[in-house]
């Protein structure tokens, strides 16, 4: 690492957690006294690396304005875009006059509050010298099963099988580029497989298996208990 290397936070934040059935997107719901984006963003900018973080929302968000982070020195926002890839992007384009091809960015879900700044350094130690970049990973422990109509089809070899997680990892230029390439795909669910379309092999850094999303109603109070652990 050098001192003219920058590193910058993009976290997507446009969907609307249909599976939380609640009254209100997933990243605001209540979690130990305050939002959930406002506790993920306070992790991220605890980590004391970030130039800025862009924060992708949807246009029509009521609940981001009102949050005090969101006018944090550090945090800056972007229009959110209908799936995941185009929320990155459009926080990518945003910071596009302060970034450079060659800086570091890490993409982050809005609903990942427990992630630690230690993590998050043991991520940028593993990749700063690599030449892709790379995710935080946790290998499969269960037995995973291939299912076609209800029924199992066989079953993977789970020593093979790893769990993505966030931060992930990519040069600016890179990842941009990828992204924009491949816009409009469906198979691109997470930034590493943007990189993976271009025949790239991002690397995987084991991360901690507290780092959950919260996707459901019973995430929550599991959320609460690994953050007064931590």
């Amino acid at each position: 690492m050098t001192e003219t290397t920058k590193f910058w936070g993009i976290v997507p934040a446009a969907g609307v957690g249909k599976r939380m059935q609640a009254d209100r997107p997933k990243q605001y719901l209540e979690l130990a006294g305050k939002p959930v984006i406002e506790q993920t963003l306070s992790r991220l900018l605890q980590a004391n690396v970030f130039e800025a973080i862009a924060v992708a929302v949807s246009r029509e968000d009521p609940y981001w304005p009102d949050l005090a982070i969101s006018r944090h020195e550090r945090i800056l926002t972007a229009p959110g875009g209908k799936e995941r890839a185009d929320s990155v992007l459009s926080a990518l384009k945003s910071i596009r006059d302060k970034a450079s091809d060659t800086d570091w960015v890490l993409v982050h879900d809005a609903a990942r509050p427990c992630i630690t700044a230690g993590d998050i350094h043991h991520l940028i130690a593993c990749l700063i010298h690599d030449d892709v970049g790379g995710i935080l990973a946790l290998s499969s422990h269960d037995t995973l099963k291939n299912v076609q109509d209800g029924r199992i089809a066989g079953t993977l070899d789970r020593n093979h099988i790893w769990r993505a997680l966030t931060p992930q990892m990519f040069r600016y230029g890179m990842l941009r580029n990828a992204l924009e390439e491949a816009e409009g795909n469906p198979a691109i669910t997470d930034e590493a497989s943007a990189l993976e379309l271009k025949g790239l092999r991002p690397k995987i850094v084991e991360g901690r298996p507290d780092n959950i999303k919260i996707t459901r109603p019973e995430d929550l109070p599991l959320a609460q208990f690994y953050m007064e652990q931590q």
